[in-house]
């Protein structure tokens, strides 16, 4: 049996196995990040706006304000979801291991922002998002270990997605 090649912009090749990974990746990244394109969705519902363009709506007071006592807010899980995603861009752009100092702990202490604060953490969110879409649609060649981290980043933004879905239903009751 004859292996399929297809040849990218650059004049590389990616196997056709490869190739189906690395379009379901990119089209998972989008739909979490920035809401499914048209109808074809495959975690949120056709329509929704996804992580990146809900969060634009919310104030620094309700990002801010946490679903119950000593419970993460909102901007919290935004910049673990942005420390997780910074180590990932680092790791795909060569750093060998930026996980070996990483200090998740320290991802999770925002407690309070303020609008210019909250903006500037949605911009750096979007800013890790879109280098991560970029990285993963260019990486030609999937290992095991690439690939597992590109599917833990969509599981991982997901779950995200979906707490902070939670504590806006809590703070909206």
């Amino acid at each position: 049996m004859s292996q399929l090649f297809l040849t990218d912009l650059e004049g590389g090749s990616m196997n056709s196995k490869d190739s189906v990974f690395h379009e379901a990746v990119s089209k998972l990244l989008v739909e979490i990040f920035e809401g499914p394109p048209g109808d074809e969705a495959y975690v949120l519902n056709p329509g929704d706006p996804g992580l990146l363009r809900q969060l634009e709506t919310l104030s620094a007071a309700t990002a801010s304000t946490p679903s119950a006592p000593a419970k993460p807010p909102i901007a919290a899980h935004i910049d673990h979801l942005h420390f997780g995603l910074s180590l990932v861009n680092r790791w795909m752009a060569g750093e060998e291991n930026p996980w070996a100092d990483a200090d998740w702990n320290a991802s999770w202490r925002i407690t309070t922002v303020t609008e210019e604060q909250w903006r500037a953490l949605l911009s750096k969110l979007r800013q890790a998002a879109t280098s991560w879409r970029e990285i993963s649609r260019a990486k030609q060649d999937w290992d095991g270990l690439a690939a597992a981290g590109a599917i833990s980043t969509v599981a991982h933004t997901a779950y995200h997605l979906g707490a902070i879905r939670q504590i806006l239903a809590v703070a909206n009751r």
